[in-house]
């Protein structure tokens, strides 16, 4: 993950004013522990979500608008369909900084937006991160080998925060 492709895509959200979260490896790193190279966001999907992505050169990896994206039908449809979680967006610009947009929200998003915090990602900038607690319920779902892994880490982190304190 390249510390100018993160300012760059927070810059242009923050911006256009969407309402996204921050979860994946940035929302691991932000809770203390350096992991994935990937930056995944959770946001109510809209046009204005996926022109913030344009802003900052970033395409989507299959052959759909904004307009299709932004349709709730559509992403149900992709869902059970194709079993779509994520839509990824690629980025010339950007190559070393995946982007993966999730097609549904796993969780009250509205909830979980009020209550996020907002943490420095980048010097100076900041930007909503998900819940801990939701954080490692949304690995456990997930149940990939690397979300096991940060499980692990996170949780071993915690334990040694609150030694020390």
């Amino acid at each position: 993950m390249e510390v100018r492709s993160v300012e760059a895509i927070v810059r242009a959200l923050n911006a256009a004013e969407v309402k996204y979260l921050i979860v994946g490896g940035l929302a691991v790193n932000a809770y203390g522990y350096d992991t994935s190279p990937a930056m995944s966001i959770l946001l109510l999907a809209s046009r204005q979500t996926t022109s913030s992505g344009r802003l900052v050169r970033y395409k989507m990896s299959i052959p759909i608008t904004a307009e299709q994206f932004a349709d709730p039908a559509n992403r149900e449809l992709w869902r059970k369909e194709k079993n779509m979680t994520v839509l990824r967006l690629w980025s010339d610009v950007h190559r070393r900084t995946p982007v993966a947009v999730f097609v549904y929200e796993p969780f009250d998003f509205a909830r979980e937006y009020a209550s996020a915090t907002w943490e420095e990602v980048i010097r100076g900038m900041k930007a909503p991160i998900v819940q801990y607690k939701t954080l490692i319920e949304m690995k456990k779902t997930a149940g990939r080998p690397q979300d096991l892994v940060d499980i692990a880490d996170l949780e071993e982190l915690r334990k040694l925060k609150e030694n020390r304190d």
